[in-house]
């Protein structure tokens, strides 16, 4: 299984300069979440292609502690916080590629807000969609 990895890891190298660069590091843009490019590979609540995460009911440094929880639960690392604003990373397996997941707290609407983008790549076959969805059940769920 090793040898597969290495090998798949090598021609991915290979293959690399082919794809776009790399995003600058996550930031917000007036205050909000980026919108996405217009590849497939990325996804964003404040934008329409996704729903925020929901944590009224709650306060908000809570509904902030279980989300780094679920970040770490779920394998992600915590790049930056910012109180409102929260930049990690999630590692896909086996290519290893990382892709960047951003949030940004809206206390008065009782919403996070996540944008979910590849930092490499055209398409991402759902992935970034699917761990946006992970993330919202997961924190519903934690309650």
């Amino acid at each position: 299984m090793n040898i597969i990895n290495d090998a798949l890891k090598t021609v991915t190298g290979m293959f690399s300069g082919l794809w776009p660069e790399p995003e600058s590091r996550p930031r917000l843009v007036d205050g909000r979440l980026r919108p996405c490019p217009t590849t497939p590979n990325c996804v964003c609540s404040e934008h329409g292609a996704v729903e925020p995460i929901v944590f009224q009911g709650m306060l908000a440094d809570e509904a902030l502690e279980r989300l780094h929880r679920i970040i770490d639960e779920m394998g992600g690392v915590v790049q930056g916080d910012d109180g409102d604003y929260l930049w990690s990373t999630f590692t896909v397996p086996v290519f290893g590629f990382v892709d960047d997941v951003e949030f940004r707290l809206d206390r008065e609407a009782g919403v996070i807000h996540v944008r979910s983008a590849s930092r490499l790549g055209f398409s991402d076959l759902g992935v970034n969609r699917g761990r946006v969805e992970e993330l919202r059940g997961r924190f519903r769920s934690s309650a």
